[in-house]
C-alpha cells in the first residue's frame, strides 16, 4: 500500500464579493465599480470595504500538508467555515489552489452534492445515463449497473417519469444511487450520508461500508459522528483550514465534540443559558454536579452522582413536572430521570422557589463526556408554563483502570462490571470419544 493522495503546502485564498453574484449582469457591475475605483454596489453592507475600493479576502485553507494511503477511509470533521469542503474541491480539481501541489494517483469520482446535473425535463432513467456521465461512468458502465442504481434507489415504478414530478426525498435517493455504484480508485464524498428518510440513510451507510471494505480510498465529509466512528478508520479535526488533530475517528470526534462543549463546571448559572429554547419561561436557576457527593472531585465508573437543580417560578406550581436527560455527546439519550417516577408527591405542591436533589448510588457510564438536559412543565398550565434547556451542562466520565489500557475500545454507554475465568477443555475431548 501506497500513497495515493498527497497534499504539500496548500493554500487557498478566496476574495469575498468579487464575483458570483446571482446575474451575470451584477458581476459586470462590479466589475465595472472596481475598475473605477468606486465601491461595489452589489457587495452587502456588512461585507462591504468601507469605500476604500479594497476587496476583503479570506484564507480557506492555510498550508494544508496531507498524506493519504491507498485503500484508507478518511473522515474530514470541523465547524461550519474550517476548510472541509474547500479541500475536497481542491482534490476534485473543481478549484485551484492558491499556491502548493497536490499529486494523485488514480482514478478520482468526487460527488460533492447529490443530483449535479439532474434535468428536470428528463426522465430517471434518462438522468441515470446523464448523471453517471458526469460523474465519469461509460454508457457500458451504466447500463450494466442500470438494474442495480434503479433497485437500489427503490424507484422502479418511477424510473420512466420526468424527474421534475418526483419528491425532494425520491430525487435524492436517485441521485445517490448513480453516486454510490461508481468505480473509482478514489471516491470523495461530502454529506451525502444525509438524504432520504431513515431506511434510505440505513442502506446508504451499509452501501458506503461495502465500497470502503473493497480497497477504495475515501474521503469522507459529514457532521455525522456515528458515520464518521463507523466507517472511517482515519479521521482529520480542521480549525480556519489547518489540521489539528489527526488520527483515530475516536479521537478526532472527542477533540471536535470537546471544543463544542463549553467549560465543564460544577456549578451552571442557568439564567441567561444559550441553550435555552427559544419561548422557554425561565424556571431552571442553576445546576450544581457533585460527584461523589463533594465539590470539584473528579466522576470515576460507579460514583455516585448528586445533582442539585435550583429553581424559581412566576407561581407555586399545582402539578409540575421535571425530568432531566443523560445524553452523550452523539445526542443519544442514556437515561431519563424524574421524580414523577419514584416520588411524585414532590411534583404536587413544590414550592415557588427551592431546589430538587437527586441522588444517582451509582453511576456506571462508560468513559466519555455526557451531556444533562432539563425540561420542566405544568401539567395543569401547559401552554403558558415551560422551560427546556438543552446542554445545561456536562460532564466526564473517566475510569483509571479502562483508561489505562489502550486495546479497550471505548463501545456502548452502559458499563456493566463482571468477572472472568477460562477453563481448559484439553483432554476431556478425548476421553469423552466414541469407543475410549
Amino acid at each position: 500500500m501506497g500513497i495515493v493522495i498527497k497534499i504539500e503546502n496548500v493554500w487557498k485564498q478566496y476574495r469575498l464579493g468579487v464575483i458570483g453574484h446571482q446575474y451575470l449582469k451584477h458581476d459586470v457591475q462590479s466589475w465595472w465599480a472596481r475598475v473605477r475605483g468606486k465601491e461595489d454596489p452589489n457587495t452587502p453592507v456588512d461585507l462591504g470595504n468601507n469605500g476604500n475600493g479594497s476587496n476583503r479576502t479570506m484564507w480557506a485553507l492555510r498550508d494544508l500538508t496531507l498524506a493519504i494511503q491507498e485503500g484508507e477511509v478518511l473522515g474530514i470533521i470541523g465547524k461550519n467555515g474550517a476548510g472541509k469542503s474547500t479541500l475536497l474541491k481542491v482534490i476534485s480539481r473543481v478549484t485551484a489552489p492558491t499556491s502548493g501541489r497536490i499529486k494523485i494517483k488514480g482514478r478520482v469520482t468526487s460527488l460533492l452534492e447529490v443530483g449535479t446535473g439532474f434535468h428536470p425535463e428528463l426522465t430517471g432513467r434518462e438522468n441515470v445515463f446523464l448523471n453517471g456521465a458526469i460523474l465519469g461512468m461509460r454508457v457500458n458502465e451504466v447500463k450494466r449497473k442500470f438494474d442495480e442504481i434503479v433497485d437500489f434507489s427503490g424507484l422502479e415504478p418511477f424510473i420512466d417519469t420526468p424527474v421534475k414530478r418526483y419528491s425532494s426525498g425520491m430525487y435524492v435517493r436517485l441521485a445517490f444511487a448513480v453516486a454510490a455504484h461508481l468505480d473509482s480508485d478514489i471516491l470523495i464524498l461530502d454529506e451525502v450520508l444525509a438524504v432520504g428518510d431513515a431506511a434510505f440513510q440505513t442502506k446508504s451507510k451499509q452501501k458506503m461500508r461495502g465500497v470502503t471494505g473493497q480497497g477504495r480510498t475515501v474521503l469522507f465529509v459529514s457532521h455525522n459522528m456515528p458515520a464518521i466512528s463507523s466507517i472511517c478508520s482515519r479521521a482529520i479535526l480542521l480549525r480556519r483550514g489547518e489540521v489539528c488533530v489527526d488520527g483515530t475517528p475516536e479521537r478526532t470526534i472527542e477533540q471536535y465534540l470537546a471544543e463544542a462543549e463549553e467549560r465543564e463546571v460544577p456549578l451552571v448559572d442557568l439564567r441567561d443559558h444559550p441553550n435555552r429554547a427559544e419561548g422557554s419561561i425561565p424556571f431552571f436557576e442553576s445546576i450544581e454536579l457533585r460527584p461523589g457527593g463533594k465539590l470539584n472531585a473528579g466522576l470515576l465508573v460507579g460514583d455516585s452522582l448528586e445533582l442539585r437543580i435550583r429553581f424559581r417560578a412566576a407561581y407555586r406550581f399545582s402539578n409540575m413536572k421535571i425530568a432531566f436527560n443523560i445524553e452523550d455527546h452523539f445526542g443519544g439519550i442514556v437515561a431519563r430521570l424524574s421524580p414523577l417516577l419514584r416520588q411524585p408527591e414532590l411534583c404536587l405542591h413544590a414550592p415557588k422557589s427551592g431546589e430538587f436533589i437527586c441522588v444517582i448510588p451509582s453511576l456506571n457510564l462508560t468513559p466519555g463526556r455526557y451531556n444533562i438536559t432539563l425540561d420542566a412543565v405544568d401539567r395543569d398550565n401547559r401552554a403558558n408554563s415551560k422551560d427546556l434547556i438543552e446542554r445545561a451542562c456536562s460532564f466526564e466520565m473517566k475510569d483509571a483502570s479502562v483508561l489505562d489500557l489502550p486495546y479497550i475500545p471505548k463501545v456502548g454507554t452502559i458499563f456493566l462490571d463482571s468477572t472472568w475465568d477460562v477453563s481448559s477443555l484439553d483432554g476431556k475431548e478425548e476421553s469423552s470419544a466414541p469407543g475410549s
